[in-house]
């Protein structure tokens, strides 16, 4: 067997795995609370064929599908969680502002914005594949499709990556859906995600309003606080808030309880740390200002990525080998039309070479009619960047424990938002089927050269040894506990 028999075999399948993500987009579930998904992909993995562990990391919602035995160990990671107030109908032209039941009639306001539906069904596709090659020729290799939960404020990976899940691993593999078939490049931001709620005391607001301490005033105190704190950073850091609890709905009463969410980003998790300790000091000064007390609850956090030029190259080798999708006139039509309802900015070019480097730009000009096409059927070329993207992802954690590289491919129109209606709405086309299956192909094939290639994957290991060399710092506390979005609704 060769990768042309692996990429056959995905083609003659493929019928399992667009179910798959159809199914998932039809059920959307938020982030670590993803049990309907979970189960599904635990099933399918035992009929695949996979040796399957159920909540890995003691998360009930992360799982893993192995097989093979010996080196090298090659992980292909999965996402399958969705978005709050992103409930949408499939293949519409508008947004619906209230669709009965969710998508698919089982869901509570949710959607799959981010195209999580996809990502996990097309990097089971590419582990599956990998299965099938090491099966089929013998081969010494295993691969790992690891169930990753709550990327969307969970931070599921950095809670696997604590315990230290990754460092078994010779290298990791994914994909993300997009707008542009391109190597996903450069850095991020890293984010904590900590929850802080202020308690005073209930009074009547006219009545005996001296007897009240105000939770409301805290946090209104607090985000001040942080406003001016917004001016004493570097421009690199971001902090962003929603208050999810006001204390109530009568003005008549002094608020005994309010609730603000802080998520706070910086290029490293040190400097990360230490932004998050000026936020946790302003809360304390607005509950000494507002005679309140506060519990603080840390959610979430993720580190920054370091990327790994040699695999980047790996999987571009196999991007350029591999064809792109081709399109029926009523899948192009479509995403013209969708494409018709997103916003674009003036001068804005795909791929992250075209932001930098004049040559790039002017090719993917040209490709994308000046950046003027609906859909982006081309593959841009390959540029590292250096860039740090205010960002932040939780594949972050596991680059600092194993090699890491992701691709993204068109699985939208081109100029179709993140986390939008657009996004939903196009999420069981054609083009979004066809994209996760390309991105399946690339993945399989860069996973068979690590197999087929001991020296590919020791030169991406020796660059590994260089950029990881400080360590990971995991950017998770201590004694934090995975918390599902759904209870801080």
């Amino acid at each position: 067997m060769n990768k042309s028999d692996v990429y056959k075999l995905l083609d003659e399948k493929q019928q399992i795995f667009i179910d798959t993500a159809d199914k998932i987009w039809g059920d959307p579930e938020l982030s670590l609370s993803e049990h309907n998904a979970t189960k599904l992909y635990e099933e399918l993995l035992f009929e695949l064929g996979f040796e399957v562990e159920h909540a890995v990391a003691g998360i009930e919602t992360a799982f893993a599908g192995k097989f093979g035995s010996g080196r090298p160990v090659i992980g292909i990671l999965g996402e399958y969680d969705a978005l709050a107030g992103l409930s949408q109908k499939a293949g519409e032209l508008e947004p619906c502002e209230e669709v009965a039941g969710g998508c698919g009639g089982l869901a509570k306001g949710y959607g799959h914005g981010c195209g999580h539906h996809l990502l996990g069904a097309g990097s089971l596709a590419a582990a599956w594949a990998v299965k099938e090659y090491l099966a089929a020729t013998g081969e010494s290799g295993t691969v790992i499709y690891y169930g990753c939960p709550g990327e969307e404020g969970g931070a599921g990976k950095a809670f696997m990556a604590r315990e230290g899940l990754f460092y078994a691993l010779d290298a990791a593999l994914t994909w993300h859906p997009g707008t542009a078939n391109e190597i996903f490049t450069g850095t991020n931001n890293t984010s904590m995600q900590v929850e802080y709620t202020f308690n005073g005391i209930a009074a009547h607001a006219a009545g005996n309003p001296h007897m009240g301490r105000s939770a409301l005033d805290a946090v209104e105190l607090m985000n001040l606080g942080v406003q001016f704190l917004r001016e004493h950073i570097p421009n690199t850091d971001c902090l962003h808030y929603a208050i999810t609890n006001t204390g109530g709905i009568s003005p008549n009463v002094v608020q005994s309880k309010a609730t603000v969410l802080y998520m706070v980003r910086s290029n490293n998790v040190p400097n990360n740390k230490k932004l998050l300790q000026r936020v946790d000091n302003i809360a304390k000064g607005a509950a000494l200002m507002t005679d309140t007390t506060f519990t603080r609850r840390f959610i979430d956090g993720t580190a920054d990525l370091l990327p790994n030029q040699v695999l980047e190259r790996a999987l571009y080798a196999n991007m350029e080998t591999i064809p792109l999708p081709e399109y029926t006139k009523e899948e192009r039509d479509f995403a013209a039309k969708l494409d018709a309802t997103c916003p674009k900015e003036e001068g804005e070019l795909p791929g992250m070479g075209a932001k930098y480097d004049p040559e790039i730009r002017k090719k993917v000009s040209e490709l994308s009619d000046g950046g003027n096409a609906t859909l982006n059927d081309f593959l841009c070329p390959y540029f590292h960047s250096g860039e740090q993207s205010p960002g932040s992802t939780d594949v972050g954690d596991v680059s600092w424990q194993t090699p890491t590289a992701q691709i993204m491919t068109a699985t939208w129109p081109a100029h179709s938002p993140g986390h939008s209606w657009q996004n939903v709405s196009g999420g069981k086309t054609g083009v979004a089927h066809k994209g996760m299956l390309y991105a399946a192909k690339v993945l399989a094939a860069t996973a068979v050269d690590l197999i087929t290639t001991p020296e590919l994957l020791e030169k991406a290991r020796e660059e590994f040894k260089v950029t990881a060399a400080k360590g990971y710092d995991c950017p998770i506390e201590t004694d934090a506990v995975p918390v599902p979005v759904e209870e801080m609704l």
